[in-house]
């Protein structure tokens, strides 16, 4: 299994399901969200919260505790609510937390096994180090996100803003995780990659991670609910009418932190989601064009291919969310978008790691 430049396959295989794993925890955060189950277990037990309530009195009481701590929620959003509704969102936040500690011991038992046999060098163990960090900052900040939607009488949910923030360092542990798999053991190829391409690419994938986080403003906020339209962006009156009136009326800064009633922030943020997802369509596609001739980049068919499609995908994913949006979030085809949009940074990041071989850049092992 293990080269004599250090390159180990057992190592490579253990990263890329570091990968899968990061993946299917940001996606399960999206469900857990579009399902309103964050606010449902209200304690952060490392330990003791690996088992869910093991008898209906404990479950009674994990249920009371979530009507104190979240009433707003559970009287506005969840009223009503019996024993089994409630066990259901428990459901997806227990399974979120779960996922959560099963990677870590995924990630700890085979680190120590390969670090004792001496198959981790010093500059994947920095990288590793990186990863660490980024895993702990979203566990971390998850639990600081969960606390801004307890024991607030103002709020429905969590912080759209908080919610942004969490989702952004996992994608970018799910990023760098991706790339570090990637580039191990990478052996480079002969040939040059003019730096407009590279350019390109990496514009893109800067606009994507702004599109992404747009797209926690959209879940956190709600805003689809406000046009639920295509191509159409109006309901009577039009979401530009909206802005603009808003706009003479004056903008209210508070409106910003108190957005749940502003229907014309979330009418921003969703005009925004719709014209940088545009803006990353031409982007990519121009990335694409450039690249069609490099004769030293062999892969480039299928790689425009595998671009494309996941493009078109998403774009008719984001379309379907949007105009099934009526009067709730429909779960299963949103969290498919917000899985795409991962699906996507994935594939960018794929041929950026070609690109790289191409360019003739150094490997590390």
């Amino acid at each position: 299994m293990k080269k004599q430049n250090g390159y180990s396959r057992a190592v490579k295989i253990w990263l890329f399901i570091g990968v899968v794993l990061v993946f299917f925890q940001v996606v399960l955060g999206g469900i857990t969200r579009l399902t309103d189950s964050g606010l449902s277990i209200t304690e952060w037990a490392v330990i003791q919260g690996v088992l869910p309530p093991m008898n209906e009195q404990a479950w009674q009481q994990a249920f009371e505790a979530y009507k104190q701590a979240a009433a707003r929620q559970y009287e506005t959003v969840h009223s009503g609510m019996d024993l089994q509704a409630f066990k259901y969102i428990y459901f997806w936040e227990y399974v979120h937390r779960l996922w959560a500690r099963s990677m870590g011991m995924v990630f700890l038992i085979p680190f120590l096994w390969f670090w004792y046999r001496g198959m981790i060098s010093r500059a994947l163990m920095r990288r590793l180090g990186v990863v660490i960090l980024l895993a702990s900052l979203a566990a971390v900040f998850g639990w600081i996100m969960v606390k801004s939607g307890l024991n607030d009488d103002k709020r429905t949910w969590v912080s759209a803003y908080k919610l942004v923030v969490h989702l952004l360092i996992a994608t970018a542990l799910y990023a760098y995780l991706f790339w570090t798999w990637r580039t191990y053991g990478a052996a480079p190829s002969s040939g040059k990659v003019p730096a407009s391409v590279l350019r390109l690419y990496k514009w893109g994938l800067a606009v994507l991670f702004l599109q992404i986080a747009l797209g926690g403003l959209m879940a956190g906020m709600r805003a689809a609910l406000v046009f639920p339209f295509f191509p159409a962006i109006s309901h009577g009156q039009s979401l530009f009418a909206l802005l603009a009136q808003q706009t003479q009326n004056g903008v209210d800064l508070q409106n910003f932190i108190d957005y749940e009633p502003a229907i014309w922030i979330k009418a921003l943020v969703q005009l925004l989601h719709r014209g940088v997802a545009w803006l990353l369509v031409v982007l990519l596609s121009a990335a694409l064009w450039k690249s069609r001739r490099l004769s030293s980049y062999q892969k480039r068919h299928i790689h425009a291919k595998m671009l494309i499609s996941v493009m078109i995908l998403q774009v008719l994913l984001g379309i379907f969310t949007v105009i099934h949006s009526i009067g709730r979030i429909p779960v299963d085809i949103a969290a498919m978008h917000q899985a795409g949009a991962l699906l996507l940074l994935g594939v960018v990041l794929y041929i950026l790691s070609e690109l790289r071989r191409t360019d003739g850049a150094a490997n590390f092992a």
